[in-house]
């Protein structure tokens, strides 16, 4: 068996383990979204936790339902889709049952979002440091000058130069990296408990990228605030991370440490991703795709959704519910058979040691 030990990944720079505290508290979500070709079910029975200054790690593929994960924590799923059943606890309240006009005092003050393509989510005519400043002021009752001061300590704070010249430029003024500063400033001026990202370094080039997650990074240490960030890029997540939740096919098959999940996978979704990353301090013949293709979220395949694709599905595997379930340790997965994945690593393992002696 080929492809990449799981315990040489150390391209991944893989972060510590953080406290679990918890934060955020997400109880079998269930989110449908109408389209023509049918229902489909876009997030179906997520459950997860994050701690107090815990960044978890949200991965899988496209369409795999980590945004819509995100949009429905939030509230702000588009017009065709709707929670149809589950909990989202922050802080003792159930933001599921709120209005939006509730919603609106939570957004800012307790949750905030740093979205993938800060072009479209900033005003292009509202000069960026009142763009800072307005949920200081709409939330916290913070005067015109007093939320410019406080825009201009977070413009400082996330490393844009000469913030008292920059505090009057509009957004197309600004680099894509600068743009996603000011969007962090953004989610930052509240002060919240929680800020969700949903993939908010796919389009900057590696150099900026890897500035905007030691920014966040150093951000979480020192104001304590939670992070759930999605992405597809492991190593980011090995990055920044103390803890991953693995999606597919709108549930999640695979959840713990980081460092555990990534170097020892027990899903064999998850292994296929560990298998198909790049890693730049490893040098292999060629990376191992996942083969085939995710499932429709319209009509998904009973039992484990992955099943199709899997090299190790059996019989059970076509038909059974495929439950997340706790492994000694605190591990979560979602497979049937998840000694196969051990077995596989293993064999990776040897390969790359016989490699080295060769």
């Amino acid at each position: 068996m080929t492809g990449q030990p799981a315990t040489e990944w150390s391209g991944f720079g893989l972060a510590g383990t953080g406290v679990n505290v918890p934060v955020l508290d997400v109880r079998d979500l269930h989110v449908q979204i109408a389209s023509r070709q049918g229902t489909v079910r876009a997030v179906d029975g997520v459950s997860l936790e994050v701690g107090a200054g815990e960044a978890l790690g949200l991965v899988g593929e496209s369409g795999s339902g980590k945004s819509m994960t995100l949009r429905a924590i939030l509230g702000v799923l588009p017009a065709e889709g709707r929670i149809t059943s589950g909990q989202v606890v922050l802080d003792g309240v159930d933001l599921v049952q709120l209005s939006n006009s509730d919603l609106n005092h939570i957004r800012g003050p307790k949750i905030s979002m740093i979205f993938q393509e800060p072009m479209s989510a900033l005003n292009p005519v509202m000069r960026v440091g009142h763009q800072i400043a307005e949920g200081p002021r709409v939330h916290l009752g913070y005067s015109k000058a007093k939320a410019a001061e406080r825009a201009l300590g977070l413009m400082r704070r996330v490393g844009i130069p000469d913030p008292e010249r920059r505090f009057r430029a509009y957004p197309h003024e600004f680099s894509g990296g600068m743009r996603q500063r000011v969007m962090i400033a953004i989610a930052l001026s509240c002060d919240p408990a929680i800020i969700l990202c949903d993939e908010p370094t796919t389009a900057l080039d590696v150099t900026i990228q890897d500035q905007i997650l030691r920014l966040l990074a150093r951000l979480c240490a020192e104001s304590g605030v939670s992070l759930i960030f999605v992405t597809h890029d492991l190593p980011v997540v090995a990055q920044l991370c103390q803890r991953i939740a693995v999606m597919y096919g709108g549930q999640l098959v695979e959840t713990g440490d980081v460092r555990e999940v990534l170097l020892d996978p027990r899903h064999p979704y998850t292994l296929g991703l560990v298998r198909s990353a790049p890693d730049v301090d490893y040098v292999r013949e060629s990376l191992v795709p996942i083969p085939g293709s995710p499932p429709s979220l319209v009509t998904p395949p009973p039992g484990c959704r992955f099943h199709p694709r899997c090299a190790f599905a059996e019989a059970d595997c076509r038909v059974l519910p495929t439950p997340l379930r706790v492994l000694p340790g605190g591990r979560s997965t979602a497979c049937l058979h998840y000694e196969r994945c051990q077995e596989a690593v293993a064999a990776d393992r040897a390969a790359a040691a016989d490699r080295t002696r060769s």
